[in-house]
């Protein structure tokens, strides 16, 4: 049976490396909540909740990031649902991390940005996650907690939508801004 001491170092261990984790992957989980809801305060409470159901579960989890992006995008999208959420600030901005390639102008991405927010969540979410986040349709799915088939028909309804809204303001600048690199 383990010594008081032995377990106390364990814990303390334990709780270093989920503060190494949250400091290295807070900034990466805001935005990713943030690019999924569109409003900088949920998104930090989607965060600040997420982590602290994580660190209940901390030594329990065997890949934490992937769990922690999981829970951020659910919780993202769900205080997105919340009545009181609805109200959102005419001044939000994008954040600057995680995007499309620098080399775009940024008039370009500004628009694809604000265009985003003008797209339903599930779509946002699956487009976020599929195309700024990077990952698979697989991974995809099992974040949104949903079958792959939904989740290539949300991308592909939310590329639609998406091209809609920057057709509505132009036209050309639709297919260009969508077409580069075959990032959304």
């Amino acid at each position: 049976m383990p010594r008081r001491e032995e377990h106390d170092r364990v814990d303390a261990e334990a709780e270093e490396a989920f503060r190494e984790f949250v400091r290295a992957r807070f900034p990466s989980l805001r935005a990713l909540a943030y690019v999924t809801c569109g409003d900088w305060q949920a998104a930090e409470d989607a965060v600040a909740g997420s982590l602290s159901r994580l660190y209940l579960r901390w030594g329990k989890v065997a890949a934490p990031d992937a769990y922690a992006r999981t829970m951020v995008v659910r919780a993202a999208i769900g205080e997105k649902r919340r009545p009181w959420r609805r109200e959102r600030s005419a001044g939000d901005a994008f954040p600057d991390v995680a995007g499309p390639d620098p080399s775009v102008d940024v008039d370009e991405r500004l628009r694809l940005r604000a265009a985003l927010r003008r797209v339903p969540p599930r779509q946002r979410a699956a487009l976020v996650l599929r195309f700024l986040e990077g990952l698979s349709v697989e991974e995809t799915a099992e974040v949104l907690g949903c079958t792959e088939g939904t989740v290539k028909s949300q991308t592909s309804r939310g590329l639609d939508a998406l091209r809609a809204v920057l057709a509505d303001e132009s036209p050309e600048g639709a297919d260009r801004v969508l077409s580069h690199r075959g990032r959304a």
